[in-house]
């Protein structure tokens, strides 16, 4: 499984979504799953699978599917 594959099942596990879900546009309560709860369990998702620690403004920026790839790579995530 890549990594992208991982970080795409984190979103559709998190908020319960189908497979089929439309992920990759997918932003900051766009759902209702992703209200602040949801979005702290992603948070802890993200980083239980990819063993790195988020700061504070990683954190309150991650507002989309796209800028948590982005993010990811930034902490030298390859995709």
């Amino acid at each position: 499984m890549t990594n992208l594959d991982k970080y795409r099942n984190i979103f559709l596990e998190t908020f319960s979504l189908a497979d089929d879900f439309d992920v990759e546009n997918l932003k900051f309560q766009q759902i209702q799953e992703w209200d602040s709860v949801g979005h702290m369990d992603l948070i802890a998702s993200l980083e239980d699978e990819f063993d790195i620690m988020f700061d504070t403004e990683e954190i309150i920026g991650l507002n989309s599917y796209a800028r948590g790839i982005e993010m990811l790579k930034e902490h030298a995530i390859e995709f």
